[in-house]
Parts: structure tokens; sequence; C-alpha cells
């Protein structure tokens, strides 16, 4: 298949795949395995990066009146605590890194995330459900996001999104809207971040990425992931996240059938 409609069909699995709870990472690997070809980490990084620009995009009001009611203690409360979610991410990153650790590339260990993470999911809306609905962020959930965006990191098919949004609603961040929102916002630095780490690697050590497929396929996961997060931002005022858990267990459960025994 030719490389640029491969490159648009990854940058739509990434736009639809990042910011729902059901894993850009894991849903890359899996287009991989089905024939899309094998994509360098600096790419995976940086249409990841396309997502992000998006949710810049959409959360665009919510930052500049961060930025320009910083004066405001809830503002600045709110403020330093993304930083410290950040932080811990990027410090347990470095962590990681000097560890070596590399991303795995069989579809089992995605297929265990999958169903995990639905199962995970459906648990933390029950418990969610019982507690009053409260908006507040608190440290513990700072701290947990960003321990969780860590672990999805580690797991393929564990879902940054996942991991973290319903890490805050355990943690007392009943509200969906507002655990979404402080999640999303952490992930801003963190995958910019990230991108520009892995473009200075390869503007040191040169390599051989295809920088044309590389642009086409960040434009399209920006467009497309700016309209999978308007949507998901109105279903989730009126909706459970229910629907990704029974998607994220019966997906899981397929591949391990399909890929069962395969690397």
């Amino acid at each position: 298949m030719n490389h640029s409609i491969t490159s648009i069909i990854l940058g739509i699995i990434e736009g639809i795949t990042e910011f729902l709870p059901i894993s850009s990472t894991g849903h890359l690997l899996i287009a991989e395995k089905l024939g899309l070809g094998h994509r360098s980490d600096l790419f995976n990084v940086v249409i990841q990066a396309g997502a992000i620009l998006a949710i810049t995009m959409v959360y665009w009001k919510r930052l500049w009146s961060l930025a320009t009611g910083f004066s405001r203690p809830e503002n600045r409360d709110y403020a330093f605590k993304l930083l410290g979610a950040f932080v811990i991410t990027g410090i347990l990153g470095l962590i990681v890194s000097k560890m070596g650790f590399e991303l795995p590339t069989a579809i089992t260990p995605v297929a265990w995330a999958l169903l995990i993470g639905g199962i995970w999911i459906i648990f933390a809306e029950w418990i969610a459900a019982g507690k009053a609905d409260t908006v507040a962020i608190t440290w513990n959930v700072a701290v947990a996001v960003g321990v969780g965006q860590i672990v999805a990191a580690i797991f393929p098919g564990a879902s940054r999104s996942g991991v973290t949004i319903f890490a805050a609603m355990l943690l007392g961040t009943s509200n969906r809207a507002a655990a979404t929102e402080f999640t999303f916002l952490v992930g801003i630095p963190t995958m910019y971040a990230a991108s520009g780490k892995f473009l200075w690697d390869a503007y040191r050590h040169g390599g051989g990425e295809n920088w044309s497929d590389l642009g086409i396929a960040f434009v399209v996961s920006t467009i497309t992931a700016f309209l999978v997060v308007r949507w998901l931002l109105r279903y989730i005022k009126s909706h459970r996240f229910t629907i990704f858990a029974v998607y994220r267990i019966a997906l899981g459960l397929l591949l391990l059938m399909f890929f069962r025994g395969q690397p």
C-alpha cells in the first residue's frame, strides 16, 4: 500500500484513539500487525503530538484563562497541580529511559492490557457512581495522573486517558468532565516534551525518516483528534464511559483468540 495512504490511515487511527480510553499505542501496534507497516518511535510520538495540538486548540480558552488569571488562588492551585503531575511524569520517564526500557512489540500484552483496562473502567465507573459529584482536583489526583501517564506509556493497550481519567475518578474527582479536563491538560506538556526530545535526537543522529509522510500523518491526526475530542466532551456530559469498556474487553478477547501463539 502507498506510504502516503498508510500515513493518512495511521493519522486517523491516532486521532480517534489518543483521547478515547482505548489506547492509541495499542491500536497503532495492531495496525502494524495487520499490514500497515512498521513506523519509527519518532513517527508514533510526533503524530501523538498532532493529537495534543488538537487538545490545545480545544482547551485554548481554559489555558488562556489559567495564564491570564494566575493571580487568582484557584487558578494558581490548578496550574501548580498540572505542573506537579507533569514533573512526576518527567522524572519517572527519565528513570524508565535510563533503565533502557523498550515498548513490547507483541500483540498478546496489548490484548491483556485492553481487557484488564476495560474491567478497570467498569470498576471505576461503579465506584464513582456511589460518590457525590466532585469537580475538585486534589494533590492525590495530580500525583496519580502523573504516575498513570508512565504506566500507560510502559504498557501499550493501557491507554493514557484510560489510566489517568479513572485514577482521578477513583481518588475523588468523580465528575467525568473535570477528571477528563485535568488529564487532557497534563498530556499537553508531556507529549510536546516527548516529541521535542525525539525530534532533537533525530536531528542530532540523522536517520531515514520520511518527513512528508510524517507531516501528512501529523495533520490528519490533528484534525481527527479535534473532532473526536469535541464529540467526547459532549458525550460524557450525559453518558458513562461504559461503551469504551465493552469495546476494550471485546477487542482484547478477539486479539487473544486471533493472535494466539503469534509474536
